[in-house]
């Protein structure tokens, strides 16, 4: 079994320990121990919207499933043989598949930065999954989501063979959304469409009419989803989409002088950014012309009340959907401390 240098115990090592390889000048390995914001919103995302994510991605794969029997499972805590590291798994849910109605288990890991060992460490993954479970689930399905902005293939294959024999083909499904461009999705009622539209690809001239699209699918959206769920894609995709006062200001104009003042109205009230730059203080200009200045005052007082108990809804909704703090602040305005008390009154 004397192996150590040779190709079996290589793909062990290279793709299960936690490497630091941030001072070559290449990625870092996924065994760090923090995560970004982005990942942490990313994973809610497929939690609140697996079914949907699906359909958007991974059609075929979408309705083999019957996702009333679909359920997320507790992180699985994975140490890889060589290095001893442990390795939290991403997402595991467990679903049935139409066809038998057997049970199955998927496993989806959000990867938001090179590696090009990745495709043995999902291999590392599966086997582990197989060797934990292979007597409770007939079928277990590996999904990699990459959501880097470089467009370069990925391997999603690990292939051992001799000349005359194959020893394994391992291949698991993948979805690269910088692959899919914009414009095939801006006419999508798929909420997971609208909170990742800033993650397809899209050029610096695309930009403003990328914005304007997704701030027309929030308006469709805002009468299908509760607020809790509404707030989640538009934090997301400011994530992904960082919204610039003068884009968003403009795109506005936009709307007025093309006669959709209704619009422009609706998008102003929705988005948790105009809030943060106060472009709610114009809303109401021209109503309330020759209204004592008092009584303006006073409305004015009352409509901001409104307002912050508005944003404290959505941040008890964003709460009780599992989001940290961070990512809450970043969808409603308020401040951190704000956020903290309110989550102490929740347990």
């Amino acid at each position: 079994m004397g192996h150590r240098n040779g190709k079996p115990d290589s793909i062990l090592n290279s793709a299960g320990r936690g490497e630091d390889r941030s001072k070559t000048g290449k990625t870092q390995h996924s065994g760090e121990s923090s995560q970004t914001p982005h990942d942490e919103a990313f994973k809610k995302l497929l939690q609140t919207f697996f079914a949907e994510f699906l359909e958007l991605f991974l059609p075929e794969l979408a309705c083999q499933l019957d996702h009333g029997h679909t359920r997320f499972l507790q992180q699985e805590l994975l140490v890889d043989i060589v290095g001893q590291e442990a390795r939290q798994l991403d997402l595991l849910l467990e679903t049935r598949i139409r066809e038998g109605a057997a049970f199955v288990l998927v496993h989806l890991e959000p990867q938001s930065y090179r590696d090009d060992t990745f495709h043995e460490r999902m291999f590392i993954y599966f086997s582990r999954l197989f060797e934990r479970h292979r007597n409770e689930y007939r079928l277990m399905i590996p999904i990699a989501v990459f959501t880097m902005d470089d467009e370069r293939e990925e391997r999603d294959t690990l292939v051992m063979k001799l000349p005359e024999h194959d020893i394994l083909r391992f291949q698991f499904l993948q979805v690269k959304l910088r692959r899919n461009n914009w414009r095939d999705f801006i006419n999508s009622d798929n909420p997971v469409a609208a909170a990742l539209l800033g993650k397809m690809r899209y050029t610096k001239k695309e930009a403003r009419e990328l914005r304007t699209a997704y701030l027309r699918m929030l308006l469709r959206l805002r009468r299908e989803l509760d607020d809790a769920r509404l707030a989640l894609i538009m934090s997301i995709a400011d994530l992904y989409y960082d919204p610039s006062q003068e884009e968003d200001e403009a795109i506005v104009r936009e709307l007025r002088e093309m006669g959709e003042e209704e619009e422009a109205r609706e998008i102003m009230e929705l988005m948790p950014a105009w809030k943060r730059w106060g472009y709610e203080e114009g809303i109401e200009q021209g109503i309330e012309q020759g209204i004592e200045q008092g009584i303006e005052q006073g409305i004015e007082q009352g409509v901001e009340q409104g307002r912050l108990m508005e944003k404290e809804k959505v941040a008890r909704n964003l709460i009780s959907l599992g989001l940290d703090t961070p990512t809450i602040v970043k969808a409603t305005g308020l401040d951190s401390q704000q956020i903290e008390a309110m989550r102490q009154k929740t347990k």
